[in-house]
Parts: C-alpha cells; structure tokens; sequence
C-alpha cells in the first residue's frame, strides 16, 4: 500500500470544505426561499388585519352618527304633527257640524279640512262619528276618498273614541299609501262624569318626504316595527318586506290587522353574519340590489313610536383600506427585504453597493422632483378646471332663473299687452257712464233746488246704476290682470268663455262682429287653473278679431263639447286663414305675420305653453269654408258638490 502523500491530504480536506459549504449554501437558499414567501404572508396579513380594525372602528363610529341623526330627524318630523288633531277638535265649525250632521251641508267643513291640510303640508284630514264612519274629509273631491268609509277597525279610532290620543301607522285602504296617522277625540260635552267622545279627528302624514331624504346619504336605513315588518327604506324594494320569512301564522295575524292591507310581505334577504361590537354585525343579502356587497349594520330603538331604525353601511371603506394596507405592507416587506439584501450585498461589494446607491439615490430624487412638478402642474389645472366648473354651474343656475322669471313676465306682460289692446273700447265704456254720471248729478241739484226730492231721488238712483257698471268694468280688468296661482280646479267652460267676451264687448259692438254660440244644454267642467285658462281664451279671441279686421262682415264662432275623459273648446273666425307655410310655427316664441310694432309673436306662443302646462293641447287648422280654428282639449272634471252653474270669479 502507497502511503498517501501530504499534498494530496490537503487536496481532499479542501474538496471536502467546499463540498460542506457548497451543502450549507443550498440549505440556507432552501431556507431563505421558504421563509421569505411566509414572512410576505404574515406581515401582509397583520397589516390588513390591523387596518380592516381601524376602518371598521370608524365606519361603526360615522354609522352610530348618521343612526342618531336619522333617528332624531325622524322622530321630530313626526311629532310636529301630533298637536293638530286636537287643535282641529276644538274648532267651533267642526263640533257644530258634528252636533247634527244629517241637516248640515258638509262641504264648508271638506273646504275647511282642505285647507287645512294644504297649510300644514300633511297627507289628509277627515272627520270620523262615534260609529267610525267618516262624516268630511280634505280628499272629498277624489275618486278614493274617504267619505262615507268605515274605519272602526283602526286602533287610532280606538284609542280616540275611549278618550285618548291615537297613533297608527300602515298603508290606507283607500289609497294604499304608507302614512302615520295621529287621532284626538272631539268632545260636544266633557262636563259630565259618563261623557263619551262624539267623535274622532284624523291626520294622516305621507313618510315619502322623509326617505326620500335618506337618498342623499351613503348608507342603506331601515324602519322596522315590533313584527320585524320593514315599512321605511330609503331603497323602494326593501319597503314591506320581513327582516325575517314570517311563518303562516304570524302572516295571517298581520292579514287580520288590516295594518299592510293585503301585502304579501317577502322576506328581504338579510343574512346575519359576524357580530361587531354589542349592537352592531356584518350582514348580507341573499338577494335583491344589495345582494353584492356587505354591509356593516346598526340598530337604534326609538321609544315614541316602538320601532327599530337600522342603518347599513357598505364595506367597501373597509376593503379599501384593507387593500391599501396589505399593497403598503408588501411594499414596506419588499422594501425590507431589499435593504437586506442590500447590506448583505455591501459586506461583499462595498464600493459597488455605494456607487450604486449614489445612483439609485439621484434617479430617485431626480423622479420625484418630476413627480411633484407634475403634481403642481396637475393640481393647478385641476384646480382651474373645478374652478371654471363651479362658475359655468352658478352662470346655468342663474340662467335657468332668470329664463323661469322671464317666461313668468312675459305671460303677465301678454295679459297687460291683451288690456291695453282693449283699453281704447274700456275707455268708451267707462266715458259715457261718466258723462251720464254728471248729466244726472247736474238734474238732482237742479230739481232739489226746486224742492222736487221724487225727481232727485230718481236721478240719484241712476247715478248709482252707472257706478255699479262702472265698478264691473273695473272688477273685470282686475281679475284679468291678476296673477295666476297655478292652482288647478273645477272651472265651466261656458262661464270662462263669456267674461272673456266681455273683456272684447266695446270691440265686439265697434267691429259689428257677429258672435255664434254652439254649446250644450248641461255645463261642461274642466280640470284647469282659472286664471291662466282665462287668459289663453283672451289670447284666442283676440287673434280671431285681429285676423278679421279687413272682413266685411266678421263672424266668431265659439264652440264646445265633451268626448270620453276629454272637454274641447273651438274659437273659429272667417278671416283669411293661416297661409299653409306658417301653420307649423304660429306656436313658435316671436314668430308673428304682423306688421312691425303690432305685437312680439308671444300671444300663441304663451298660450300653448300654458296648456300643456294645464295636462291638455293646443292645436289650429284651416276651416274648408275659410278662416282658421283653434281647438283647446283639456281634462273633463266632475261637476262641483253643489252642482253650481255659474262659474264666481274671486
């Protein structure tokens, strides 16, 4: 055996170091590529953690302070209400008329609640006897009124008819309309110890006003009451659903009470989740418009009325933040591990590391000062930007005020233009009263002075009759000139059409024009505002008139019927007609075939804003046998309670 030389003994310790380090080298790399991915995980996992805690703190404190001012805001638009019932009570027209009201007339007392709703902005105001029936009511002139109803069922009637206050809330039978109903007694005679309540005064207020406030916040709110029924929602698909399914039996007991009427009440899909806090968790829905996303919910009791108000907030917040925190742990994670990677490489590559940190260094600061020139520059337009916006949306909302105002003052502007064409025939007719005025004053002094007081008083009498006249006259230039209320109500076209006539008697008699009538026997009623329906039969009338002033015998034709749920008037003249070129604009704003200085093109134009404003139509064609037609259609109306015949101007 050769004995194993000494180079050749240093030769295999070194294979045998470098195969050792070379083994240790690709266990440390396993190592590292083991622990570095888990320490990414855990550190982003904290982070996300740490921040979906955070935000979640936050969403439930914001939650907390728009369920509070939700509740509140709830809780006082509601009670504002609860006073006028009782109020009402004890009005002297209202316990008149509940005194004896089979020989009372009920309309003065349906007018009176009407008003009385209009002022207090509520839903409706009726009147209920001992028995429930409903004796008036503000809705007396709808199809679903409530007079002649019974609502002895209801627990507001209830608890008003054994002497306290009442509240309800549920849909109406009548309208199914969701409302909150406040009840008070009205007492003929609480002087004796065994009186009871001879009646019961309703209020009922709409909650449409309130949701359609919870619009505006970024958060879903619920009203739920004692059954767990969702009657209030700011999302209309949410409203009469069950926080829960209901069981047959809780179903057909809600069906008894009359509460939802005949709503089948589904269940809303709320699905609970992990708890957050003593009154607060996570849910979902399992289906519907909520059904993609979670929500943070929040439950708050309000003790006056017995319900439970809910407030969801979506987490998108809180994925956000989780998501910032988790891109921002990993970046930090990346950036520690590239600074120890970085040191690592220093302790081999000292001077390289520092050359190439100085370089890293300035391409860093040379990117953010190009970052933040370019955020100055980007803020800077966008402020300019947001600046010329917000200018451009105040100059259009002053616009749109200034074109309402003006669209207002040209149609008060065209009344005053229709008077002052009339002012030369009213300046006719207010001269010979006056001139007779003086002739009669002149006969009285005359016959007193000669002791004849018989003949004196007879002049006298005269002189009253021509102030009268004269005192019509004006009343009609008044309520011509006067502004409309933009109110609609139930108007006789006949009645319309004649004081119309009247403003145009002076030229009428001048222009010895014939006026023909082709009316029916029975009064026809429209839905319409009076004074602004006035004033587009003026508008027709004078056209008419103006287009027949080179007629040799001029004939206006006045006309009108109903058809189905329709009522139309027709103003027809024999003039010359409407050339077929212009048939299509005489509706257009400043189109007039007139001469210069004859009038501004308004009249039509006005005319037809106004009735289509009104729910009706305005439309003009050529008569075959000549001269045009303007057709007026409006709404039909029921004729008036009282089954009046005359139409009495204010």
């Amino acid at each position: 055996m050769n004995p194993v030389s000494p180079s050749g003994k240093a030769a295999t310790g070194l294979r045998t170091q470098h195969v050792a380090l070379a083994g240790l080298s690709r266990r440390w790399r396993r190592l590292w590529l083991v622990a570095i991915p888990l320490g990414l995980v855990l550190f982003v996992w904290q982070a996300t953690q740490l921040a979906k805690e955070q935000a979640l703190d936050t969403l439930h404190k914001d939650a907390e302070n728009e369920l509070r001012l939700s509740a509140a805001n709830l809780n006082g638009y509601l009670l504002r209400y609860d006073y006028l019932p009782s109020m009402l009570a004890t009005r002297e027209g209202v316990q008149r008329f509940l005194a004896s009201p089979d020989t009372q007339d009920a309309m003065p007392l349906n007018l009176l609640l009407d008003r009385f709703r209009f002022t207090t902005d509520v839903s409706d105001v009726y009147l209920l006897d001992r028995h429930g029936d409903t004796l008036a009511a503000s809705n007396w002139h709808r199809p679903n009124t409530f007079i002649g109803q019974n609502y002895e069922f209801r627990s507001y009637y209830q608890d008003a008819i054994a002497g306290g206050q009442g509240r309800f809330y549920g849909l109406g039978v009548q309208s199914l309309e969701r409302g909150y109903y406040f009840s008070a007694p009205v007492w003929l005679d609480d002087t004796a110890p065994d009186a009871r309540p001879d009646g019961v005064m309703v209020v009922k207020v709409l909650l449409d006003g309130v949701e359609d406030s919870w619009a505006e916040q970024d958060a879903e709110l619920l009203v739920s009451d004692g059954d767990d029924i969702i009657f209030m929602a700011s999302r209309p698909e949410l409203r009469m659903t069950a926080l829960h399914p209901l069981s047959e039996e809780e179903h057909q007991a809600l069906l008894q009470t009359r509460r939802y009427a005949n709503e089948p009440l589904p269940p809303s899909g709320i699905e609970a989740g992990d708890t957050y806090g003593k009154q607060s968790r996570i849910v979902s829905f399992a289906h519907g418009p909520l059904s993609e996303g979670n929500y943070l919910s929040l439950s708050r009791h309000i003790p006056e009325f017995g319900w439970q108000m809910h407030i969801l907030k979506p987490l998108t917040p809180v994925i956000r933040a989780q998501w910032i925190a988790g891109l921002m742990a990993g970046g930090l994670y990346g950036v520690i591990l590239l600074g120890g990677g970085i040191g690592w490489q220093r302790l081999r590559l000292r001077r390289e590391r520092e050359e190439f940190a100085e370089r890293e260094r300035k391409t860093l600061a040379r990117v953010r000062d190009e970052l933040e020139i370019s955020v100055k520059h980007r803020t800077r337009d966008l402020v300019s930007s947001n600046e010329r916006l917000s200018a451009e949306i105040e100059e259009r909302r002053r616009a749109e005020d200034n074109l309402r105002q003006t669209q207002d003052e040209l149609i008060q502007a065209a009344k005053l233009a229709v008077l002052g064409q009339l002012a030369a025939g009213i300046n006719h007719e207010l001269n010979q009263p006056l001139a007779a005025i003086r002739a009669y004053a002149e006969n009285a002094r005359s016959f007193i002075a000669r002791e004849h007081p018989a003949r004196a008083d007879t002049n006298l009498e005269q002189i009253i009759e021509l102030t009268k006249r004269m005192a019509d006259i004006s009343a009609q230039l008044r309520q011509f000139s006067r502004k409309s209320g933009e109110r609609e109500e139930t108007v006789s076209l006949q009645a319309c059409t004649e004081y119309a006539l009247r403003l145009f008697q002076s030229r009428l008699y001048d222009s010895r024009v014939r006026v023909e009538h082709a009316w029916p026997e029975h009064t026809i009623w429209a839905k319409a505002d009076l004074v602004r329906l006035e004033q587009v039969v003026v508008n027709l009338i004078s056209n008419a008139l103006q287009a027949m002033k080179e007629t040799a015998a001029p004939r206006l034709s006045i006309s009108g019927e109903e058809r189905g749920d329709r009522v139309t008037i027709r103003v027809a003249d024999n003039g010359p007609g409407i050339p077929d070129a212009h048939l299509g604009r005489v509706f257009e704003p400043f189109f007039t075939t007139k001469a210069p200085g004859s009038g501004l093109g308004l009249g039509l134009s006005i005319s037809s804003r106004i009735v289509d404003d009104l729910g009706g139509k305005l439309q003009v064609y050529n008569r075959p046998e000549g001269g045009a037609c303007f057709t007026l259609t409006l709404a039909r109306a029921a004729p008036p309670p009282s089954h009046q015949e005359t139409l009495t101007h204010a």
